[in-house]
C-alpha cells in the first residue's frame, strides 16, 4: 500500500540521518524539532532525562546547553558513557524513592529542565498500555515537582486513551503555560504525544489520589 511505504521510508529517513550524525537514536530528531520550536532547553542549563536509554535526547540536550551546562540522564538499562565530562547516567528505576538522593548526589541541585521520554513494555491491550504509560508519566512528575526549578520547564511523553485528560489536567496545574506537541519525527501511526510545560509554577500538593487503579 502506497501510505505504508511512506511510513517505512519517512521512518527509514530519521533512522538514516541519526547514523550519519552519530545520534544513538532517531528519538534525537524529535527532541530537536520540539526544542527548534519552543527554545525551551538554552545554553548553560541543567536538564535531568528520564528513561534516557540509549542517550539519544541526551545528545540532543548537550548540545542545546554547551559546555557551561549539565545533563544528567537515567534509566533502568545502563547508558554506554559519554566523552564530554558534563553528561552524566545513573541506572535507576525512577519509580523507587531512593532514586532521588542519587539524581541530587549527581547533580547537586535542581534543574532548569526535565525531559521523560518513559514507555511501558508495550502489552498489546491499549487501555493496559495507556493505564501503565500515563503512570510512568505521573512518575516523572513527582520528579518533577521536587527537582524542577521554578519557571523551568519539563517535557513528558504520553501515548492518547482514556487516561490522558486526567493527566493533562494535572500538568497544567503546575505550569505557566501547557502545549501538546507531535513533531514530525513521530510516526504518523503512534499514538505518542509530547505535553511540553513551560513555567514551573513551584512545588505543590500532589493530588490525594493518583492511583489508575
Amino acid at each position: 500500500m502506497p501510505s505504508e511505504w511512506l511510513r517505512k521510508r519517512k521512518k527509514d529517513q530519521f533512522h538514516r540521518l541519526a547514523k550519519a550524525r552519530g545520534y544513538r537514536s532517531r528519538a534525537s530528531f524529535k527532541l530537536l524539532q520540539i526544542n527548534k520550536r519552543y527554545r525551551f532547553i538554552r545554553s548553560g542549563q541543567h536538564v535531568l532525562d528520564l528513561g534516557a536509554a540509549p542517550g539519544g535526547w541526551m545528545q540532543t540536550a548537550r548540545q542545546a546547553v554547551g559546555t557551561r551546562g549539565f545533563v544528567l540522564g537515567v534509566d533502568k538499562q545502563a547508558i554506554a558513557p559519554f566523552p564530554s565530562g558534563n553528561v552524566v547516567t545513573i541506572v535507576g528505576d525512577i519509580s523507587k524513592p531512593e532514586i532521588m538522593d542519587e539524581i541530587k548526589g549527581k547533580s547537586g541541585g535542581r534543574f532548569d529542565v526535565i525531559l521523560s521520554d518513559l514507555a511501558p513494555n508495550v502489552s498489546g491491550v491499549w487501555e493496559v498500555d495507556n493505564a501503565r504509560q500515563i503512570e510512568l508519566a505521573r512518575c516523572a512528575v513527582r520528579v518533577g515537582r521536587q527537582l524542577l526549578r521554578p519557571s523551568g520547564n519539563m517535557l513528558v511523553k504520553v501515548f492518547q486513551g482514556s487516561e490522558t485528560k486526567g493527566f493533562q489536567t494535572e500538568m497544567r496545574s503546575l505550569f505557566r503555560e501547557l502545549r501538546i506537541v507531535k513533531p514530525p519525527a513521530s510516526r504518523p501511526e503512534s499514538a505518542e504525544l509530547y505535553f511540553l510545560g513551560l513555567g514551573f509554577l513551584g512545588a505543590r500538593p500532589e493530588p490525594a489520589s493518583n492511583s489508575l487503579g
